[in-house]
């Protein structure tokens, strides 16, 4: 049993820089993109059955939801210490949040209430929306807002469908919607003629709010969101794959998996017709500090996910034989994508093949502790950018003067 000395003692011996486990995690709908860098033979790890892995679940304490074949502990990452076994983030979170989160975080927030994923697909996800905290309570979970960035790493292949369809367009009317999911079993219901698809860039994102439909495309997409694996999907086919009624359904209460209008009342109209979606909702990066300042400083530091209360994410890049202490107001998790170097003590460098189950060197937690007092990143390449994302969760004040939700 975990108990918070056992935290403590890995929190102390790492200076506040725990190492974790990749967590990988199936969907049955979809085919692999198969730039996760994990080894080609190790996709479907979980069975053919339960479908190829696409997802990677950063400091994850967030079970995924993948109907009554999810293993115990899928979704969930997990701490290496220095020294014993490892433990989920998870527990350590509820025996000594505290510590990992500071004691202020976990009176308001109660836990570690982000999850974080690289998603990496083929072709498009089915057209679908993410529940708001209004229906997404009614089944005990809650509503999820999420982001998008387009890592350039990962991202030297754009596979099928490198664009995303995103709301509807103006004029569509909640009519056009009933049709479509009466045509559910004709194959294609022809929800895609009501919406509009837009290219994706790398290096750019974008923010899709709780009851907005979207069916993001093939690039490689770290997403910042709410931990809740709550969703709806509205496409009854993608790519010649049939989808099951089941997954519209998965998260609606059963005496109304059959209610058309009270599937369609969980679309937010107003943002899904809105004439200016990509003005409200696509983000670029902003520099946290001015951009000559950090590069004398040896390294460059922008927003990429920011607009709301709920996350925040920056992308740092160390430059070249440079090393640099830098502070941060919150807690958060990273995930390398370029080089290797020093975090704190803790080495660090990105793998160009992973097995599945085994450990890597890319992903780590940084204690709310630690992220103020400061850490010293080294990268002793003489060519090699060092680059990480790092993802923080609700309430990061330093992320709080670019809120647009005020």
């Amino acid at each position: 049993m975990l108990n918070r000395a056992r935290v403590q003692e890995a929190v102390n011996a790492s200076d506040g820089v725990l190492r974790l486990e990749p967590t990988w995690v199936p969907r049955s709908f979809m085919i692999p993109g198969q730039r996760l860098r994990l080894h080609p033979d190790d996709l479907y790890s979980f069975g053919a059955e339960r479908g190829g892995i696409n997802e990677r679940w950063f400091s994850s304490t967030t079970k995924a939801s993948n109907g009554p074949a999810t293993t115990p502990d899928e979704g969930l990452s997990y701490v290496h210490p220095a020294a014993g076994t490892r433990f989920l983030l998870k527990d350590a979170v509820a025996c000594a949040g505290d510590i990992l989160l500071g004691a202020d975080v976990m009176e308001r927030e109660d836990g570690w209430n982000l999850l974080c994923k690289f998603f990496d697909n083929m072709g498009p996800i089915p057209h679908h929306l993410h529940q708001t905290d209004k229906f997404a309570k009614l089944v005990g979970h809650k509503g999820k807002p999420e982001a998008y960035y387009f890592p350039p790493q990962y991202n030297l292949l754009s596979n099928n469908f490198p664009h995303t369809y995103m709301g509807l367009e103006p004029g569509t009317t909640k009519e056009d919607i009933h049709r479509c999911l009466e045509r559910w079993n004709r194959g294609d219901n022809g929800i895609l003629f009501h919406s509009r698809a837009y290219r994706l860039e790398p290096g750019s994102g974008w923010q899709v709010d709780p009851g907005v439909l979207h069916a993001p495309g093939s690039l490689v997409t770290y997403e910042p969101q709410v931990n809740s694996d709550v969703f709806a999907m509205f496409q009854s086919e993608v790519e010649g794959r049939i989808v099951d009624w089941s997954l519209l359904t998965k998260d609606v209460l059963p005496e109304y998996h059959h209610d058309l209008d009270y599937l369609i009342s969980m679309i937010d109209w107003d943002a899904n017709v809105n004439p200016e979606f990509a003005k409200s909702n696509k983000r670029h990066p902003v520099p946290v500090r001015p951009i000559g300042e950090m590069a004398d400083a040896g390294y460059r530091e922008m927003w990429i996910t920011y607009g709301n209360a709920y996350y925040s994410a920056k992308e740092l890049t160390v430059l070249p034989n440079r090393s640099v202490t830098i502070k941060d107001a919150a807690a958060y998790g990273l995930i390398l994508t370029q080089g290797y170097g020093a975090f704190g003590k803790t080495p660090v460098s990105t793998p160009s093949m992973i097995r599945f189950g085994e450990l890597t060197q890319d992903e780590l937690f940084v204690t709310a502790a630690a992220a103020k007092e400061g850490v010293r990143i080294q990268n002793p390449s003489t060519t090699d950018p060092l680059v990480m994302l790092k993802h923080f969760g609700p309430g990061n004040p330093d992320a709080e003067s670019l809120r647009k939700d005020r």
